[in-house]
């Protein structure tokens, strides 16, 4: 795992309440190809994340690749804005409903929604479940070797 950041690397980075950490990678040098999985956390972060270009340009790597992605609470709105979503399956906070259906998506109200190699959730709560469908996805798709 790799903090980044989405201004010059340094520039912060943030793990929960009252807690940060530096960053040493800002997203405009991520190179996706370098990771075998994305994981989007949620939070508030993503609402403003969405917008950047190269996150969105990160998301529709892992998608075009078929790379294991997890999503969770406002993440998804990162795949929606980089127009990933489209006929897919994925649960988010469920406040975030309509966006995930204005984005072609459907919502699924669900502790870990699997969609090929895409595993989503709603909220904190559902960590557990969805971690663990996720290790199932990096276990199959993305073996340690």
């Amino acid at each position: 795992m790799r903090p980044v950041a989405n201004g010059a690397a340094g520039t912060g980075g943030w793990c929960g309440p009252g807690y940060t950490w530096p960053a040493d990678l800002a997203f405009a040098d991520v190179d996706p190809a370098d990771y075998v999985a994305l994981v989007i956390p949620g939070g508030r972060a993503p609402e403003y994340l969405r917008n950047d270009p190269d996150v969105q340009r990160i998301a529709r790597h892992f998608f075009a690749g078929d790379k294991p992605v997890a999503q969770i609470c406002h993440g998804p709105l990162i795949t929606a804005a980089a127009g990933v979503l489209d006929g897919r399956r994925t649960s988010a906070y469920p406040a975030l409903a309509p966006d995930i259906k204005a984005a072609g998506a459907e919502f699924v109200e669900g502790e870990a929604v699997v969609d090929g190699v895409v595993v989503s959730a709603r909220a904190w709560p559902d960590h557990p479940a969805w971690l663990r469908a996720f290790i199932e996805v990096l276990r199959t798709k993305a073996p340690v070797s």
